[in-house]
C-alpha cells in the first residue's frame, strides 16, 4: 500500500467520451461511452507515468444510473473485477446533451 507521504499523486478530471480528434463517441450508446472513457483515462494516466492499476479512486458522473449498472462488463475491462473505491452519481445532464458519462479519478504511484 502506498500511503500519502509516500506517493505522487496523479488527478484526472473532466474524462468525456471523445476521440483524439475531440468527437463525440457512442451517442446515445453508454456502454460505447463508458469504453472510450477508459481509454482516454488510460492514456491520460499513461501520460503522467501511471496505469490504470495505480487508481486510488473515481467518480463517475452518469444521466441514467440504471443503463450505467448495465455495463459493468465494460467497467471492468479497464478496472477489473476489483474495482477502485468509487463513487457513481446520476445528473440531469452533463456539458454536452450527448455525454452519458463523465469521470474524474486519482492515482496514487510511489516517488
Amino acid at each position: 500500500m502506498v500511503t500519502l507521504e509516500d506517493a505522487r499523486l496523479v488527478f484526472v478530471s473532466g474524462l468525456l467520451a471523445r476521440d483524439a480528434a475531440g468527437n463525440i463517441v457512442g451517442k446515445g450508446d453508454m456502454g460505447a461511452q463508458i469504453a472510450q472513457v477508459g481509454e482516454n483515462l488510460r492514456v491520460a494516466l499513461e501520460a503522467a507515468g501511471a496505469t490504470l492499476a495505480d487508481l486510488a479512486r473515481t467518480t463517475t458522473y452518469v444521466t441514467d444510473i440504471d443503463e450505467f449498472f448495465r455495463h459493468v462488463e465494460v467497467r471492468q475491462r479497464y478496472f477489473g473485477a476489483a474495482l477502485p473505491t468509487s463513487t457513481t452519481v446520476e445528473v440531469r445532464r452533463l456539458s454536452h446533451p450527448d455525454f452519458l458519462v463523465e469521470v474524474e479519478a486519482f492515482a496514487a504511484l510511489p516517488r
